[in-house]
């Protein structure tokens, strides 16, 4: 699978390092590839450095959002035309502190944020997943073959969840269904499943727990 990382940080830099060991196509992207050389010489043969617009130019099968969340708009604006039809994975979270007003806008509507991002990307088939987890665990956790940690994650469609479960899956983590974006509340920061790295028993009783009131 080809999948263009949309932010090189620690949650799209460790996961470009994951999928390109499992043996995926991955295309790092920030504003300044150029340096992303380390980054994509840790990953290996399966990766390179490209442009944000190289990433969306590429015809990727997926792309991950790892930007800070005040990206999403211009975003997708500037690249509607080339994720039509693709998966986006939202990995981002509005944080006002760092990401404004907008932010602080969705975290105060009746929609969640990963609504919002589906909303501003609809051409494309949303995942919400890999914002929650703490980016050392994903760093360090992942191929783990005992005690594995679980990554939540949510879907619009069939054939989205059943890609998101699978790249899950590939870099060595479990992988849990909380439901269709509308679902994904507990998902966003300072709610129940937020910096949580648990397994999944774990994970499930925090779930049930809250959808149980």
């Amino acid at each position: 699978m080809k999948i263009g990382i949309i932010g090189s940080g620690k949650i799209g830099g460790n996961l470009g390092k994951h999928w390109a060991k499992a043996g995926h196509d991955v295309l790092l992207s920030s504003r300044h590839p150029e340096e992303l050389g380390s980054l994509v010489k840790e990953a290996g043969k399966n990766a390179k450095a490209v442009s944000v617009t190289e990433a969306f130019e590429a015809n990727a099968d997926v792309y991950l959002l790892a930007m800070p969340f005040k990206a999403i708009d211009k975003i997708a604006e500037l690249y509607a035309g080339e994720y039509s039809n693709k998966i986006i994975i939202d990995a981002t979270n509005p944080y006002p502190q760092r990401d404004g007003e907008m932010a602080q806008e969705v975290r105060d509507a009746n929609y969640n944020a990963s609504e919002y991002t589906a909303l501003k990307f609809s051409t494309a088939k949303t995942v919400k997943a890999f914002n929650t987890i703490q980016a050392e665990h994903l760093k360090d956790r992942a191929f783990e073959d005992r005690d594995r940690l679980t990554v939540p994650y949510a879907a619009q469609d069939e054939a989205s969840k059943s890609i998101a479960k699978q790249l899950i899956e590939d870099i060595g983590f479990d992988s849990l269904y909380v439901g269709n974006l509308s679902d994904t509340r507990i998902m966003d920061p300072d709610q129940a499943i937020y910096g949580k790295s648990l397994t999944h028993t774990e994970l499930k009783k925090v779930i049930d727990s809250v959808n149980a009131y």
